[in-house]
């Protein structure tokens, strides 16, 4: 079963629900991102000042 879920918000690809599996990454901020761009994506560190 494929199911759209949504567009990256880098690249606007659709992202779909493969047979009850997410194919993307949602951010803690509830952004969606394929894989590809997701990877290009820069990171925050996680506290950075400890």
């Amino acid at each position: 079963m494929k199911e759209l879920v949504g567009m990256c918000k880098n690249c606007n690809k659709d992202i779909f629900c493969l047979d009850g599996f997410f194919n993307g990454v949602i951010t803690e901020e509830k952004e969606i991102f394929c894989f590809e761009c997701f990877e290009e994506f820069p990171k925050e560190e996680e506290n950075p000042q400890s």
